[in-house]
């Protein structure tokens, strides 16, 4: 018998031994990746096991099919041990039903029964407490790991919605001014190029928020099924191999039979989720190394169907004709300043270069001229609006409509002015830059961390767990066996007269009858 189990544990360690070497030999995606290396060219079971070579784009099935394949050391496992829980029921179930018609006897244990009872009894407890420790381990790091994989969703997804609302305030500006310029003697032209331009804006926020959210539901629904599931099998764990230690030291043999089945095959999901872990460790390190890449060059990245920098590049002509029409409008304003005002003592600030560039310059003005925002409260100082019989007291006369035509001006530069550095910056993608620069510098490194402690603590648990399984169904079987002389069980209940101590007084009832 001992030389039986002993083969058998022999057989799990050499299994573990190729399974260990079979994640050793895959690429480490922790490293950044070199020129011309592709840490994502994996076999894709998708496609025959055929080389994945598509790059990180978590739109894309065959990098999850990929990616989730390098977790084969835990399933095969998973399967394995399933697969030997499953033989090994059957034998019992097939020895039990040949053997229910023979004869059965006591059989007096042998004398040597106590000391190996004592050696397992000390070997349970043994590994129920290494379970516990990988547990409690596995535990503490699957709690860390979600909780920096969430803080990263939300980053990412916080930036595309501060996008969004960039492009959306921009386009509210650009309605505003609309309306501003209405019953002015405005060119026609120029509100029907706001419109055109708000609503050409509106539809690439709609684009950036809708793949954002999309993206973020797939990713956050997958990780939060895996830790509510994971986390109730680790603590349903934690009770069960309590609860096996005390009820295989007490003898209740039919509550041991069920929680060596229920351990069985917790031991089974725990080689299942090391997988599924060791999967999400590689998909870290590909998301980290797209995030390095993106700094690089933010326009051609797989990220970009998150953060879709490229789709913004459309955008950039359309800023680049608004900030031709805030240098145009200014300059007529100035041309209109000057004509009421005739000396021409003072000019509007241009916040814009000139031809082509149109840069954006807020603090280059000189102090003889006035800044956009200031004009109507300056032109309510000095003009005198519609004055009677043409007589003003101190002020430059001017008409009511051009008054009001100076003032829809300038109140609809500044609007204007007032979202563009924000736009400017997410048309350059700086805004992402920065967000992702968070995530690399202090949420990279510790997210791999933790979710390498997840996935090496459940390689130690379910070691553990095996062993522990094994160590209790070795002492059932040998309890089995040896029960009685010719090696088969008793019915249950018969098993319960001998557990109570009468077997005697039910032998002498049977031979009277």
């Amino acid at each position: 018998m001992g030389g039986k189990w002993s083969r058998i544990w022999f057989i799990m360690i050499l299994l573990l031994i190729t399974s260990f070497s079979h994640i050793q030999g895959q690429p480490n995606t922790t490293t950044t990746q070199t020129e011309g290396q592709d840490d994502t060219v994996r076999p894709d079971p998708l496609e025959n096991l055929k080389k994945y070579r598509g790059g990180y784009d978590v739109t894309n099935v065959h990098y999850w099919s990929s990616t989730a394949y390098t977790g084969i050391a835990g399933y095969v496992l998973g399967a394995l041990w399933l697969l030997c829980g499953v033989v090994f029921g059957t034998f019992i179930a097939v020895t039990t039903c040949c053997k229910t018609n023979k004869k059965l006897k006591r059989h007096k244990k042998p004398t040597f029964h106590k000391q190996y009872y004592l050696w397992h009894i000390l070997l349970a407890a043994f590994f129920t407490l290494l379970a516990l420790v990988g547990t409690s381990l596995v535990l503490g790091g699957n709690a860390k790991f979600h909780s920096r994989a969430d803080k990263i969703i939300d980053i990412i997804i916080d930036t595309a919605d501060d996008a969004s609302t960039t492009i959306y305030t921009t386009t509210g500006a650009m309605q505003m001014t609309r309306a501003n310029l209405q019953g002015t003697n405005v060119d026609a032209s120029t509100t029907r190029f706001l419109e055109s331009t708000s609503r050409q804006l509106d539809s690439t926020a709609d684009d950036i928020q809708r793949q954002a959210r999309k993206n973020r539901h797939k990713i956050d629904l997958g990780l939060r099924i895996l830790y509510i599931v994971s986390t109730v099998i680790f603590a349903l764990n934690l009770v069960a191999v309590i609860a096996l230690t005390a009820v295989g030291v007490v003898k209740v043999r039919r509550v041991l039979h069920i929680l060596i089945v229920l351990c069985w095959l917790i031991t089974v999901l725990c080689w299942v989720f090391f997988g599924a872990y060791f999967f999400l460790s590689r998909f870290a390190g590909d998301t980290c190394t797209a995030l390095e890449g993106f700094q690089q060059d933010p326009y051609n990245n797989s990220l970009s169907s998150i953060l879709p920098c490229d789709q913004l590049l459309s955008a950039e002509s359309v800023l680049n004709d608004v900030s031709a029409g805030v240098y145009n409008l200014v300059n007529e304003v100035n041309a209109n300043m000057s004509r009421i005002q005739q000396d021409s003592s003072f000019g509007v600030c241009n916040p814009f270069s000139g031809p082509p560039e149109y840069n954006y310059q807020p603090n280059n003005c000189s102090e003889d001229e006035i800044r956009i925002g200031d004009i109507p409260e300056l032109l309510k100082l000095i003009t005198c609006v519609d004055p009677v019989d043409g007589i003003c007291n101190g002020g430059i006369p001017v008409s009511g409509n051009d008054f009001r035509t100076v003032v829809a001006y300038t109140s609809s530069i500044q609007i204007l002015l007032n979202t563009y550095p924000g736009m400017e910056s997410l048309l350059q993608c700086q805004t992402v830059k920065d967000a992702f620069s968070e995530i690399i510098e202090n949420h990279c490194t510790p997210v791999k961390r933790d979710v390498k402690i997840v996935w090496a603590g459940l390689v130690f648990l379910s070691i553990v767990m095996v062993f522990l399984v094994l160590t209790w169904t070795v002492e059932s079987y040998y309890e089995r066996n040896h029960r009685f002389s010719d090696g088969s069980v008793k019915p249950h209940h018969a098993d319960d007269m001998f557990e109570l101590g009468k077997p005697e007084e039910k032998e002498s009832v049977n031979s009277n009858q």
